[in-house]
């Protein structure tokens, strides 16, 4: 598994940063902070790669990889990032957010900046899209030259985002939690047969667990079997189907993307926009009707793709899906021996004692992300202070990712089957239309539940109760949380039941 921790360890070492190791430690903060007020999920979509550079004369000076995810950010949180950032660091004043190579300077941002998002998905893409790609990028579609050429006569080399040359099959590490998910990608990645398998083949995990790494793996080793390959990522597809609408060159568009032989496409959650879902659903059912191999990433299984339209989920769930499990310690322990193995290379002096890193290991259980900062910390300490790697240096370098370890992620379906459970009625009671005490209670409980442990919003919620109106959770919320206040017994009730669906 391979991580770019490469900003990241910059910003570790404090470079060109006002405050050194001071400042690292606030940015650190910050972003526990902005983890614990925003949750898990909405932190690791828009935050995780959220970087600090530098801090110069009152300016924060962050990074991002993609000009998607800026734009986002600046539309959405930056004042949240600023007055959080500025509670930490008082002497901060301006925010700039640039993308990672990029040629342009970064927009600059002030404390009086307003959140100005355009009002639809749609329009906030567009608004993306005007920004000139930088040097480091490749744009998607080819940017036009000419009128003529911005009509329909693109680039005939789409080749998508590009694969990171690091990340292949010969560097994935294979435990018990992602056997079936490498196996799987190696069988469609080298399958030279007529037609597809596994159609759609569909990966889902929390982050760091390795699905980024096993769509690289693939779409090399099919690009060296000589298949025509497009590695997308969610926010990639919705720039090229939004350039190529401004552009009118959307059929030109169309019509280079399903003449493919093997679609990848990441993080398919983020998909957004009437219009986009719509083209997204038609190309993925063109290329399986067509017998082209379409591989499909997300952070939860197609049924909790919410966002989508219920026939494309239906599409995406007919194919194979598979899970990524969490890492068992085994599996972190072979990924960090992997990891410690490739920085000797460059550092022959580096050394971690076994001990050292079994520590590391079980105390970071979350993803192999945090495995490599560990090491990325750990080589800093070797490197800037000269001194060997001892347990006690290394509990300091990981105490924050041992603290920030990523929590259980809740599904509303859990939380109904152990309600209906502890109540003695099942699920189906709870999503019916029955108005009993004996099914009411458990059915507000479970809502409410649903709201206070998940990122889920309350219509979602409302549809999960069998297609409820969201008025109708609102209430229950209310109601339960009255309660609670008033009945120890129902709030020692509620709080058992959290830590059952949190253990």
């Amino acid at each position: 598994m391979h991580v770019d921790g490469s900003v990241a360890g910059n910003a570790e070492t404090g470079m060109g940063g006002a405050g050194g190791s001071d400042t690292v430690a606030a940015w650190a903060r910050v972003k526990r902070r902005l983890r614990a007020e925003l949750g898990e999920d909405v932190f690791a979509s828009w935050f995780a790669r959220l970087e600090l550079v530098e801090v110069v004369s009152g300016t924060a000076r962050l990074s991002v990889p993609t000009r998607f995810l800026k734009s986002w950010i600046e539309s959405h949180y930056l004042d949240r990032v600023l007055a959080t950032f500025r509670s930490e660091v008082e002497s901060v004043s301006l925010i700039e957010v640039g993308v990672r190579g990029a040629g342009a300077p970064p927009r600059v941002v002030s404390g009086a900046v307003k959140s100005s998002a355009p009002a639809s998905p749609l329009a906030r893409l567009q608004a993306a899209s005007n920004a000139q790609p930088s040097s480091g990028e490749m744009s998607f579609p080819a940017e036009a030259e000419s009128s003529s050429q911005a009509r329909g006569e693109a680039s005939s080399d789409l080749n998508g985002a590009p694969l990171d040359n690091r990340l292949t099959f010969a560097s994935f590490v294979v435990g018990r939690s992602n056997a079936l998910a490498h196996a799987a990608a190696e069988r469609v990645a080298r399958h030279d047969g007529q037609g597809a398998l596994y159609n759609p083949l569909y990966f889902h995990a929390g982050v760091g667990l390795g699905k980024t790494h096993l769509l690289h793996g693939i779409g090399h080793a099919a690009r060296e079997s000589g298949r025509r390959v497009i590695y997308l990522t969610a926010d990639r597809f919705m720039y090229g189907f939004v350039n190529a609408l401004k552009t009118q060159s959307a059929l030109a568009f169309k019509e280079k993307l399903r003449a493919i032989d093997l679609l990848i496409l990441d993080d398919v959650q983020f998909i957004q926009g009437k219009s986009i879902q719509a083209e997204f659903g038609h190309t993925i059912n063109s290329l399986i009707d067509a017998g082209r191999q379409v591989v499909v990433a997300s952070d939860r299984p197609p049924t909790e793709l919410e966002a989508l339209e219920e026939r494309v989920r239906s599409r995406l769930a007919g194919g194979l899906v598979v899970e990524i499990g969490t890492l068992d310690e085994q599996l972190r322990m072979s990924i960090l021996s992997a990891r410690l193995a490739a920085v000797r290379v460059a550092h022959p002096n580096f050394e971690v004692s076994p001990t050292v890193a079994t520590y590391v290991a079980r105390a970071i259980t979350a993803n192999g992300r945090d495995l490599e900062g560990a090491v990325n910390r750990l080589l800093a300490h070797a490197t800037l202070t000269g001194t060997a790697v001892t347990m006690e240096t290394a509990e300091t370098a990981i105490r924050d990712l041992v603290k920030n370890r990523e929590p259980k992620r809740i599904k509303i379906e859990d939380i109904q089957k152990l309600v209906a459970s502890r109540y003695n009625v099942s699920r189906s009671d709870i999503l019916s239309e029955r108005r009993t005490a004996a099914v009411v209670k458990p059915r507000q409980i479970a809502m409410y539940l649903s709201k206070v442990l998940t990122l889920r919003s309350l219509p979602e919620i409302g549809r999960r109760f069998g297609g409820r109106d969201h008025t109708t959770v609102l209430h229950a919320v209310r109601k339960i949380d009255k309660l609670i206040g008033e009945d120890n017994v129902l709030n020692d009730e509620v709080e058992l039941l959290k830590r059952m669906l949190q253990d």
